[in-house]
């Protein structure tokens, strides 16, 4: 029933369907001239981008559950108000609030080759101790030849709130180990990996010989990531955000996750769009803050 009213509501024929998804919860599918995508309204999450003429950009784990109380392993989870655990609390969910919660359907429209979708979700003050403030999110969805992303948040507290967020994009990659990634050279970067230590980059774009997790501030550069083993070059670039977050388990950690194939981690490499740490937003009451991150894709020449 719910699946038929969205139908009714927000359907675009030919274009934008809402159907059951893996694990029966409700999915957006978007079938185009420019693209092929998946969005799921369990913590509005897009699992699937394919631009036509090009490999899917969006890794998702063939492992993940689709399940209430389980987060999608893949994709691009949304991360608010605090990113990966709860400084003080062990019991609050893994990076926040909204990513295994469903957020409701505002909008829906075609235009140029170009779908958009905006899903919406409330934060109450009562709802956990962990957060207790009052919010409204707006996650705004460009599916077409290019990908954008922009997450709103509006403080609807009395008072100013400070959160963290990130749009946890997992990119699909041929061959992670022949990857690199330009555009974080000469940047402050905490490595999660090296006991929280603060360092900097090198002149050499970034690369991955082992597990990685790295924190770079004070960064609001474009990074490109290419990919020899496909032939290509995925371009995420952004705005609002001060924060960007490189992340794979490598082998032993990948091993260790339940929900991640033993042989996915050589296939994607997280490039997220974010505002951690010290780059954390400080939002007066009433205001609203936009990030966003714009995702292209090139074939390599030969």
């Amino acid at each position: 029933m719910i699946v038929q009213q969205l139908n009714q509501r927000f359907a675009l024929p030919g274009v934008l369907l809402f159907e059951r998804g893996q694990g029966n919860p409700p999915r957006i599918h978007v079938e185009s001239e420019t693209c092929e995508a998946v969005l799921y309204l369990h913590g509005a999450h897009l699992v699937h981008w394919q631009p036509r003429g090009h490999h899917p950009v969006i890794f998702t784990s063939h492992r993940s559950r689709y399940a209430e109380g389980h987060p999608i392993r893949g994709g691009v989870p949304i991360v608010f108000p605090w990113f990966a655990q709860h400084p003080s609390d062990a019991a609050a969910p893994m990076h926040g609030l909204v990513r295994q919660r469903p957020w409701r359907v505002e909008r829906t429209e075609a235009r140029d080759g170009v779908v958009l979708v905006t899903l919406a979700i409330d934060l109450n003050a009562q709802e956990s101790t962990a957060w207790p403030f009052d919010a409204a999110l707006r996650l705004i969805v460009e599916l077409g030849e290019h990908l954008n992303l922009t997450l709103h948040v509006q403080n609807r507290s009395a008072n100013a709130i400070t959160f963290e967020s990130a749009l946890h994009t997992y990119l699909a990659i041929g061959d992670v180990q022949q990857t690199t990634v330009h555009g974080l050279e000469k940047t402050r970067y905490i490595d999660k990996v090296d006991q929280f230590k603060e360092k900097w980059a090198g002149r050499e774009p970034a690369t991955i010989t082992g597990e990685t997790d790295r924190v770079y501030l004070d960064t609001t550069a474009p990074c490109h990531v290419d990919d020899p083993t496909l032939r290509r070059r995925i371009t995420v670039s952004k705005s609002g955000s001060c924060s960007t977050v490189l992340w794979n388990p490598w082998i032993e950690k990948a091993a260790r996750m339940a929900d991640f194939g033993p042989d996915e981690w050589k296939h994607m490499l997280c490039l997220e769009t974010a505002n951690i740490g010290p780059n954390a937003v400080t939002l007066p009451a009433g205001a609203t803050h936009a990030m966003g991150c714009h995702i292209s894709v090139a074939h390599m020449k030969a």
